[in-house]
């Protein structure tokens, strides 16, 4: 199979790039691909000629898109529609990744593929428009749905909190719920699900729900790290863009395309980074 990797030099593009290796792969970086632009995606399709596109590019600034909105809009709305269009035109797939921002976080059980989503920030509205953008113009295409992803490369959360374990003690927000997601882990999946033509949405996230908190303190057992880390509320991390407070992600689609337990995806990133460093 051919495919399009769109937004290559992120954190997914990068997994991506591994997990699916025994493909024709094609990898576009932003400044190879400016997807906010139809012209550019309808040559870039016609130069390559995918069976698959794989939009892996975001705006992810959560907090600056409640300031920068007409900029999360053009890459999280505009680049998936371009995207869908194009594809379309020719007959091909379009798999577009999004986020558990989607929902308003007031769910008391995980949110599955068939629950209302109804964002509560612009980066969580303007992720929603890109999906809505794809199921109508495109109907060929995966969306997969994920959540507080991190590898041991690039910035994220575990990476940060190994960079403060160095303080006499670390405070972490503990009354926000998600799934943790190890980025190849989440590749290996997509590699799954592109095998399936089960077209639709799709929630791929760690297996069962933690803490921002829960999760530092695995993580810095698992590191052998001592310092001690101590819960607080969101309320002392005022934030411009509002979190959800519980968006932990279940799924009602094929059982095979499960992501592994957060925790082995967490020990998976404590053992690479030991690697890393040895």
């Amino acid at each position: 199979m051919r495919i399009l990797v769109v937004g290559a030099a992120g954190q997914l593009g990068r997994a991506l790039q591994v997990s699916l290796a025994q493909h024709d792969l094609v990898a576009l970086t932003h400044d190879r691909l400016d997807i906010t632009r139809l012209g550019d995606v309808q040559a870039a399709l016609a130069a390559h000629a995918p069976d698959l596109v794989i939009n892996a590019a975001a705006y992810n600034k959560v907090d600056a898109a409640e300031t920068e909105p007409q900029t999360a809009y053009a890459t999280n709305a505009l680049g998936p529609r371009n995207l869908a269009v194009a594809s379309a035109r020719t007959g091909r797939t379009l798999m577009h990744v999004s986020t558990d921002y989607v929902f308003d976080g007031m769910s008391t059980r995980p949110y599955h593929e068939f629950d209302r989503p109804q964002p509560r920030s612009v980066y969580g509205a303007s992720k929603l428009a890109g999906e809505e953008a794809v199921r109508t113009l495109n109907p060929r295409h995966y969306i997969v749905r994920t959540s507080w992803l991190y590898d041991t490369t690039g910035q994220n959360f575990p990476r940060t909190m190994c960079a403060l374990a160095s303080r006499p003690a670390v405070r972490v927000v503990s009354d926000q719920y998600g799934s943790p997601t190890y980025v190849p882990h989440l590749a290996e999946a997509i590699g799954r699900l592109i095998d399936s033509d089960a077209f639709g949405t799709f929630h791929l996230g760690g297996l069962g729900g933690t803490s921002w908190y829960a999760l530092t303190c695995t993580l810095y057992g698992y590191l052998g790290i001592g310092t001690p880390v101590e819960p607080v509320a969101t309320a002392e991390f005022p934030r411009p863009a509002e979190r959800p407070r519980y968006s932990v992600l279940t799924t009602l689609q094929d059982p095979q395309i499960l992501l592994p337990p957060w925790q082995e995806g967490l020990r998976a990133f404590a053992q690479g980074l030991h690697a890393g460093t040895a």
